[in-house]
C-alpha cells in the first residue's frame, strides 16, 4: 500500500501514532463529545484533530486510554479503528445515540449492542452477508454490570444499522421504498431494540482486526411511539451512555490486569 504519509509515522486519516494512544479507545462520532469524554479521564490531552478525526489521550486506572470520534456512518468508522488498532488498541467501546425501534425503548434509556443488522455497505466489503455483526462478550458484559450498577436504565439485543439517515426516518419517499419499509417491519417483528449508523461495520471490522468492540446508545427518541400516539420523549445529553462507556472501560482495563 503506498504511504500517504509519506514517512511520518502518524496515521493518514486519524493523524496519529503508536505513541499518542493507549490501548482502550472510547469511539463516539461527534467530534464535539470527545472533549467531554475526556474530561473523565485524568490528565487529558489534545492529541491530534484531522477531518473528522479528533483524538484526546489521558489516563482511567492508571492506564493510558483515548478518546476517537469517528464521524457519521460505517466508512469513517471503519477507518478510525483499523488506523487505531494499526497503532496498537485492542478495545473498543462506541457511544453515540439511536432511534428507539420497540415500545419500551423511550427516550432517556441506554440500548446496549449484542449485534447489529447489516442493512449498511461498510461491513460488506469485509465479509459475506451470511457472517455475523457481533459485539464482544466482555465488552458487552462490562456495559450491562456497569449500567446495573448505576441503576440505569438500559435494554441489551441487536440494533439495526443503515447508510441512510433519512431512509429511516422517511422511507415513503425513497424510491426504494417498498424494500426500506417491509425490512423495517421485518426488524420490528425480530425484537430490533433501536436504530444507528456504525456498529455493525465496527463489530465486523473488529472481528477482522481480532480487536474487542462494544457499543452503547442513548436513545434519542422513537419514532414508533410517535407513529401510535404515544408519549415520546426526546433527550439529547449523552452523559449517561457516556458514563456507562467509560465505567465499561475501568471494568475492562481491571479484568485485563487481573488476567495478568
Amino acid at each position: 500500500m503506498v504511504d500517504y504519509t509519506e514517512g511520518s509515522g502518524k496515521q493518514y486519516h486519524t493523524g496519529v501514532g503508536p505513541d499518542d494512544i493507549g490501548k482502550y479507545i472510547i469511539l463516539p462520532g461527534d467530534p464535539k463529545r470527545c472533549s467531554k469524554i475526556a474530561e473523565h479521564f485524568e490528565n487529558a490531552r489534545l492529541v491530534a484533530d484531522v477531518r473528522e478525526y479528533t483524538t484526546y489521550t489521558g489516563f482511567l486506572n492508571g492506564e493510558k486510554v483515548s478518546v476517537t470520534s469517528t464521524g457519521i456512518g460505517g466508512p469513517s468508522a471503519a477507518i478510525a479503528i483499523d488506523e487505531l488498532a494499526k497503532c496498537g488498541a485492542h478495545t473498543f467501546i462506541r457511544v453515540g445515540t439511536c432511534g428507539g425501534m420497540q415500545e419500551n425503548v423511550i427516550g432517556g434509556d441506554v440500548v446496549i449492542a449484542t449485534g447489529a443488522v447489516r442493512m449498511e455497505g461498510t461491513s460488506r466489503e469485509f465479509a459475506p452477508i451470511e457472517y455475523p455483526a457481533v459485539a464482544d462478550i466482555d465488552c458487552v458484559n462490562a456495559l450491562i454490570n456497569s449500567a446495573k450498577e448505576m441503576e440505569i436504565p438500559y435494554h441489551a439485543g441487536v440494533v439495526q444499522c443503515k447508510d441512510s439517515f433519512f431512509g429511516q426516518h422517511e422511507p415513503e419517499v425513497m424510491p426504494v421504498s417498498y424494500e426500506l419499509e417491509n425490512k423495517w417491519q421485518a426488524w420490528l417483528r425480530m425484537g430490533c431494540l433501536a436504530s444507528e449508523m456504525e456498529s455493525a461495520a465496527l463489530f465486523i471490522a473488529g472481528q477482522f482486526l481480532r480487536v474487542r468492540v462494544g457499543s452503547c446508545f442513548l436513545v434519542v427518541a422513537n419514532q414508533e411511539r410517535a407513529k401510535k400516539g404515544l408519549e415520546n420523549k426526546q433527550v439529547h445529553d449523552t452523559e449517561l451512555a457516556i458514563t456507562v462507556a467509560v465505567e465499561s472501560l475501568k471494568k475492562l482495563i481491571e479484568q485485563d490486569k487481573n488476567r495478568g
